[in-house]
């Protein structure tokens, strides 16, 4: 993927349609001038498929659905659009004009092995140290007694590059790719198979078993012709229902090192910070459908003066959940990474991180390190990491908090309902020495407590 230059259209002003009508102004005509001048063309960011519904939607909250028709991608060469950018914020027909960096898997590296031939995969559950009875875990267990507490009836969409939906635990509940092309990359492949692994991991005595392994997952890819990690979003949204759950796997280069990719992934941070992935998180909250991303593993205090109160509630709210990376407990896989649950040294925080769960130790089905093979299916990793690891164990324990709920006859939780569950309880956050708890991640989820708040 590369970068984006985004236009927003100034309200009741339609760019596509520019030069169409004699009664076009001068503004106008200067923008037109623009386009011809600099020989590049813009297409709306979103598909025109995809706006249409949201006309018919009924919306849970008070909010106006947003004009997804005002948005605009340019097409032009990558060279030219830091000049464009000023050129495009001086139009007095644009709103805003900015350029939005590629986005990236919220992850830290780890080294696949294929050297090593399977007979027979066994359980490797008792290596899932995030299932576990809190403090150590979230209690997925505990929740798994419940009608409905293994994420019946519950849909998700996990939104990043590529999957390994044939992999031998990963057979039941999957509802495969629904929209965009996935990446022929084997580094996001692994990724993806990783993160419905902590999701939905088929409960079949081999290998992992997923947090919510009941629930129905599905895949939107942000790879494909006009694809977008926005127009991934609002694909999402318009696939899904009241209490169902959108998992964002990624983040994106930030204003610190001026928006400039970088291998150690400073500065990178939720993908929310962007308007347009704001707008389209926003719709889906409103329609009732939890959004979960991963703040990001940039170490950046999203409460910084840079970030312009885009990361401040009280100046605009998504809607979304953010999930911060916490420390496992020591001694997890003979590693040790820090007090538990304390913050880990790379993951973002601040006061919009509203909970935590596991960033390194993660074991799931993928990459090949734990068990390998010349049969990706059979590829199982001990070292999964980053905001990337911990956000779908977040989203596992909603779906089976809502799969409860779903099977009581109750009306779903609603989006804020549920984040500030999940900022009251759970198992709170340590100190690490140089990383205090002031550096808020939130706590790590508790199911047994979230259970005993909805009695």
């Amino acid at each position: 993927m590369s970068r984006q230059l985004i236009i927003i259209a100034k309200s009741n002003v339609n760019l596509s349609h520019l030069g169409t009508s004699s009664s076009d102004s001068q503004e106008k005509d200067d923008f037109i001038g623009l386009l011809a001048t600099q020989d590049i063309q813009i297409q709306p960011l979103f598909e025109k498929e995809q706006i249409q519904p949201i006309k018919t939607v009924s919306l849970e909250s008070d909010i106006e659905p947003p004009d997804f028709s005002k948005y605009y991608k340019v097409i032009a060469p990558d060279e030219k659009l830091e000049e464009l950018v000023a050129q495009f914020r001086n139009s007095s027909v644009v709103e805003d004009a900015y350029i939005k960096p590629a986005p990236e898997l919220a992850k830290l590296a780890v080294e696949p092995k294929t050297d090593v031939t399977i007979q027979a995969t066994p359980d490797l559950s008792f290596r899932q140290g995030y299932l576990n009875a809190a403090p150590a875990g979230i209690d997925a267990r505990h929740a798994w007694n419940f009608p409905g507490g293994k994420g019946n009836g519950i849909n998700i969409v996990d939104i990043e590059g590529a999957w390994r939906f044939s992999h031998e635990d990963l057979r039941e509940n999957q509802g495969g790719v629904i929209a965009g092309t996935p990446s022929s990359d084997l580094g996001w492949r692994n990724h993806g198979t990783a993160v419905i692994g902590e999701i939905s991991g088929d409960e079949n005595g081999v290998g992992v078993t997923g947090i919510s392994p009941n629930a129905k997952i599905h895949a939107i890819s942000v790879f494909g012709q006009n694809q977008t990690s926005s127009n991934a979003i609002l694909q999402a949204a318009n696939a899904l229902g009241a209490g169902d759950i959108i998992l964002i796997e990624l983040h994106a280069p930030g204003p610190r090192f001026n928006f400039q990719d970088r291998p150690d992934q400073k500065g990178y941070i939720a993908m929310e910070w962007w308007k347009d992935d704001f707008e389209a998180i926003r719709f889906a909250t409103a329609k009732g459908i939890i959004v979960v991303g991963a703040a990001g593993n940039g170490a950046e205090d999203l409460d910084d003066p840079i970030y312009e109160n885009r990361f401040n509630r009280s100046q605009r709210d998504s809607g979304a959940i953010l999930v911060g990376a916490g420390a496992p407990p020591p001694g997890t896989h003979g590693s040790d990474h820090g007090p538990d649950r304390s913050r880990l040294p790379f993951s973002n925080y601040g006061s919009i991180v509203d909970t935590q769960a596991w960033g390194r130790e993660v074991t799931t089905t993928g990459y090949s390190d734990l068990q390998s093979g010349v049969n990706e299916d059979s590829w199982y990793t001990d070292r999964f990491s980053g905001t990337s690891s911990a956000s779908p164990i977040v989203v596992g324990t909603i779906a089976c908090l809502q799969g409860i709920v779903k099977a009581r006859g109750q009306s779903p939780l609603t989006p804020i309902r549920v984040r500030n569950m999940l900022r009251n309880s759970g198992s709170p956050q340590q100190d690490a020495q140089t990383r205090p708890k002031t550096q808020r991640i939130g706590n790590r989820p508790d199911l047994k407590q979230l259970i005993n708040m909805i009695q």
